[in-house]
């Protein structure tokens, strides 16, 4: 990444998902929608069930990686909260932090952590976006696929 990552900045496209696949699956299901609504019959009915397959297989294999990268997020905040946190206040947060604020909380500088964390607990209605607004010193995550 060329620029300091931030808030602004810090979401992520993969081209041929975003612009190629996705659009492509998306266009095709609606296309074989239309085309068994205006003629049904076997022919046009398989066409659907084949781009119901393709839409399904398309969002899993870019789901399925994105929830592996979360677990891993997890771990790694997790031992990361053992080394900067009090002991006490990794525990609670170990305990009590949802998938969303561990991904959020990963751009926080050390020396912010324990404040956001302690803001996460006392609030865990708060979203990922509040989180994300509130860091002051950024920590880049440049490794996400």
């Amino acid at each position: 990444m060329s620029q300091q990552q931030s808030y602004a900045n810090h979401t992520q496209f993969t081209p041929i998902y975003h612009f190629f696949t996705s659009p492509v699956a998306l266009v095709f299901l609606i296309w074989t929608i239309v085309r068994f609504v205006k003629n049904p019959g076997a022919d046009t009915g398989y066409f659907l069930v084949g781009a119901l397959a393709l839409a399904g297989v398309v969002a899993v294999s870019r789901l399925s990686p994105l929830r592996v990268q979360d677990r891993l997020i997890r771990l790694e905040e997790q031992i990361r909260y053992q080394r900067v946190l009090s002991a006490e206040l990794a525990a609670r947060a170990i305990a009590s932090l949802r998938p969303r604020h561990y991904i959020a909380l990963r751009f926080a500088s050390d020396a912010e952590l324990p404040a956001l964390i302690e803001q996460v607990l006392a609030n865990p209605a708060i979203t990922p976006k509040e989180i994300k607004q509130q860091i002051r010193n950024w920590k880049a995550d440049t490794f996400r696929a």
